[in-house]
């Protein structure tokens, strides 16, 4: 699928139709493409400053103005249809800059130039094409797992003709889209954002939800050649390097029991952050009468109708659970640790306009400026209101005067949705800095909460015996389900790999439980050929698709091993400075950062204090930092002559 359109002409009628559903800055960006004439940049048609999440799709255009626009639009597109050629198909990096600052009613930095134009690049020819590697293919890469971050690796290391496989503890591709099913699973990022860059899709909602999500996960991966390389439901024990050889041994274990050895010139873990389940230990839990589960193990089918539920937690699972089962179950109560920041969503779970598909396959330039729109409203514009101020006075509440802006407006956002219930207000107005936890988007949390069959009860589960929970400050709560929507083992990054380097010391003792380090959240000293995807300080905390850093690693990764090939090396070991200066520098970077703030609990953060989950960089920082592969990072080894494994 493409949505870069040829010229043909076009029913006027029918045009017209579809320009009545058109986002205007996108449809601004399109016109000045067409034409080079730069009033389409400039006031009256320079469209309002995008405010929060909102899509802005009137640009803050007045009816007058609106239909201005569409109808010089609707003029503009027939000339092309008719085979008027565009003005300029590929603006230069300073013209893009001007575009999207207009585009979006502020001053884009031009630094973002680089990055924004290959994306349009990629938009332009329908994706990243990589030539193959000559000798590629006597090189082996092992990949565990068959998630987004499995899926961005094999594509890419495949097309440059590398021998690849996947191994997959599910029977199916997808990661966590394949394991997540509780109800109201999807994306908090926007749909045409949360997909790879070279394959784009007729979304049915604006935020997909989970069975759309791993659909077109699985599409990509048909499509890419991904799933013939995957071995399903086999399981990796353990990898260990064989420093004489320069391969890796990597044990796996099949679904009838069979354990197997296979050897590999490199490995890559697919595995991620969010793949194993945090599930707190109560006392009494193993005598509920109940049933009780992780939300990453809700069972196939599981209906709550007419049931008592009590779910434990209030974050992102949480908060897509209770507006999906509110109006289903016979009692509904929330058990909450602390209270989240929520943004108001502008449409969460509706449906894209057929309008709006037309415009995407018809108009050129659509799909990729109303792609690089929700780029930037979703990923770097907040990053600079995330620096602490070390002289800003009310640290207890924000860490910078932008910030502090935007607690007042999710305050009055919270506060207008729970006007009249001041029990609720109460327990629902964080006292940490916004952005200082993940942001959620309001999919009809608050409405939810004030349903007559829904509590919200503050603390902590002390004890859970047959017939329900007990909360610390000794509430029983009469339960026959519960829900543990308490997250991830994020912090046990590998878990429960067992991943010996060339010394023979495993990654677990090398980083401990919850101390995780890589250079770029790649690579690691004595661990070489070793590469890691979504590892340490990767997660986007202020926001963004890790589709985009998937692709950014999966592409550092086959640099990597394309330079091996080409340079007859057996083995690349990050040098030790490299990557200490580099951890030294995420932490300093951190330290001015919200996510460093003591003012709440949080799993970015280890017992220590250090932030091992996030990434303090900007999008654009390691999109530059990942460009290029530079060799002299690493320790290199000429590869030897093997005369059998």
């Amino acid at each position: 699928m493409t949505f870069t359109p040829a010229p043909r002409p076009f029913d006027e009628a029918v045009l017209r139709d579809a320009l009545a559903t058109a986002n205007l800055p996108t449809l601004l960006m399109v016109m000045f493409q067409l034409t080079g004439d730069r009033t389409w940049l400039r006031d009256p048609y320079r469209p309002q400053r995008t405010r929060g999440m909102s899509d802005n799709d009137t640009g803050g255009f007045g009816p007058e103005v609106q239909a201005e626009i569409r109808d010089a639009a609707l003029r503009i597109l027939m000339a092309w249809g008719d085979g008027e050629p565009a003005a300029l198909r590929m603006p230069d990096e300073p013209t893009i800059i001007e575009m999207i600052s207009s585009c979006m009613g502020e001053e884009v930095p031009p630094e973002f130039g680089p990055m924004m134009a290959e994306d349009m690049r990629l938009g332009a020819g329908g994706g990243r094409t990589r030539p193959a590697v000559p000798g590629a293919g006597d090189f082996s890469v092992v990949i565990i797992g068959a998630g987004i971050s499995g899926i961005s690796a094999a594509a890419e290391l495949k097309a440059a003709g590398f021998g690849v496989t996947l191994f997959e503890k599910n029977p199916d591709v997808g990661g966590t889209w394949w394991e997540n099913r509780y109800p109201g699973c999807g994306v908090d990022t926007p749909s045409y954002v949360y997909s790879f860059s070279y394959f784009p899709r007729r979304w049915s909602t604006f935020y997909g939800k989970r069975a759309e999500v791993h659909e077109y996960v699985r599409e990509v991966a048909d499509a890419m050649g991904v799933v013939d390389l995957v071995r399903f439901e086999t399981e990796v024990l353990s990898a260990v390097y064989d420093a004489a050889a320069q391969r890796w041994r990597v044990t796996v274990r099949s679904a009838d029991g069979t354990v197997e050895e296979h050897v590999a010139n490199a490995v890559i873990s697919a595995v991620g952050q969010l793949n194993r389940p945090k599930v707190p230990r109560v006392p009494g839990a193993d005598t509920f009468g109940g049933e009780q589960f992780h939300s990453a193990r809700w069972p196939e089918g599981f209906d709550v109708t007419g049931r008592r539920v009590v779910v434990i937690g209030s974050g992102a699972s949480a908060m897509q659970i209770v507006p999906a089962v509110a109006d289903r179950v016979a009692h509904l109560t929330v058990v909450q640790r602390s209270p989240q920041w929520i943004a108001p969503s502008y449409n969460y779970s509706s449906p894209v306009p057929e309008g709006v598909h037309w415009l995407m396959e018809h108009v050129p330039f659509y799909h990729t400026w109303y792609r690089l729109r929700l780029s930037w409203l979703t990923n770097d514009r907040v990053h600079a209101s995330l620096k602490i101020d070390p002289e800003w006075p009310h640290p207890e509440r924000s860490v910078n005067v932008v910030n502090d802006a935007h607690r007042r407006s999710l305050t009055k956002y919270i506060v207008s949705q729970l006007e009249g219930r001041d029990d609720l207000l109460e327990k629902s107005l964080p006292d940490y800095p916004p952005f200082g936890k993940r942001m959620l988007l309001d999919n009809g949390w608050y409405a939810a909460l004030r349903k007559p069959d829904v509590d919200l009860v503050t603390g902590q589960v002390a004890a859970i015996d047959a017939t329900g929970v007990t909360t610390a400050e000794g509430e029983h709560i009469e339960a026959d389900v519960i829900v543990y929507a308490t997250g991830f083992e994020a912090k046990k990054m590998l878990f429960p790999l067992d991943i010996r380097g060339r010394s023979g010391v495993s990654i677990r003792e090398l980083w401990g439980d919850e101390d995780a380090r890589a250079y770029l959240g790649i690579t690691v000293p004595d661990f070489p050929n070793l590469f890691v995807m979504y590892g340490p300080n990767i997660n986007l905390g202020h926001g963004g698709s890790y589709m985009f850093f998937g692709e950014l690693q999966a592409r550092y990764i086959t640099d990597v091993c394309a330079a091996m090939v080409e340079g007859g090396l057996g083995a690349v070991e990050v040098r030790r400075d490299v990557h200490d200066d580099y951890n030294r520098r995420v932490d300093e970077a951190h330290s001015r950062m919200i996510w460093s703030h003591r003012g709440m609990d949080t799993w970015y953060r280890n017992a220590a204090g250090r932030v091992v989950t996030n990434s303090p960089w900007r999008v654009v920082d390691y999109w530059a930092m990942t460009r290029e592969k530079d060799l002299g990072d690493f320790v290199v080894e000429p590869a030897v002559t093997l005369t059998g494994n």
